[in-house]
């Protein structure tokens, strides 16, 4: 088991009904001391949320794109022994536009990249010390079937992004597995979070479920990553989905 007083950090967690606070509130409830991280303040107001359940959480309010800030990060949340990379797909609530390859600023490219996967990679980099120095950790990071699975017209550079998290996902399994420490990546459907569009909602509604999943359903999945019981799963993708991306024939 990882020691108690270690945390649980969780990146992207600052939206009331978002996959990040849903996973922040899963793994309160299994009795992990919480750090939860956004952009904004709105991670104050989910922090104080926590709080008043009764849970032990803080926050940290910065930009994980930044070495600096992520520094900060890790001085602040203290040892970590689970770590949750979700950040990345809306900034503040506010979705990114879809834009042709051919039409697409490189501001643009580099600014999805940079939220949804070099974010991943410096939080990553920076709680692994502590971890290979405790012998155990886990990691559970946020992908999605856009690019891992499937692809998006103007999308591709998230596309590129969260496929990119899973190959990161994938050799970092490998290097420390030894060290007991397993990574392992969601790739979450379509989900009826804030941020979520109203083509979106139109697509859930086509799943084989009828309906778009729930941030609990993928914070479920990831609180058994997290787990102690997870511990022989590593370097793995688990879709989160409906079934969808097992859909070949639609009316």
């Amino acid at each position: 088991m990882a020691p108690s007083t270690c945390g649980a950090l969780v990146t992207g967690a600052g939206s009331p009904d978002g996959i990040g606070y849903a996973a922040a509130e899963a793994l309160a409830k299994a009795g992990h001391r919480l750090i939860l991280a956004g952009l904004s303040d709105r991670v104050q107001a989910r922090t104080a949320e926590l709080v008043a359940q009764g849970y032990d959480a803080c926050a940290f309010v910065g930009d994980l794109t930044d070495p600096t800030v992520v520094h900060d990060l890790i001085a602040h949340a203290g040892p970590v022994d689970i770590l949750v990379n979700n950040a990345g797909m809306a900034s503040g609530g506010v979705v990114d536009a879809q834009l042709p390859v051919a039409t697409m600023s490189l501001e643009l490219w580099r600014g999805i990249v940079d939220r949804n996967l070099t974010s991943a990679f410096l939080v990553t980099q920076a709680v692994l010390p502590g971890m290979l120095s405790r012998h155990y950790g886990r990691i559970v990071n946020i992908s999605s079937t856009t690019g891992a699975v499937a692809g998006v017209a103007g999308d591709a550079a998230y596309s590129a992004a969260k496929a990119g998290l899973l190959g990161f996902t994938r050799s970092l399994a490998l290097e420390v597995a030894t060290a007991g420490i397993t990574v392992n990546a969601i790739a979450p459907g379509w989900i009826a979070t804030g941020s979520q569009t109203p083509a979106e909602v139109a697509a859930g509604r086509a799943t084989p479920f009828e309906r778009s999943g729930r941030p609990a359903e993928v914070a479920a999945a990831i609180a058994f990553l997290a787990s102690s019981s997870a511990s022989y799963i590593t370097g793995q993708m688990l879709v989160v989905d409906g079934g969808n991306s097992i859909v070949e024939s639609r009316p």
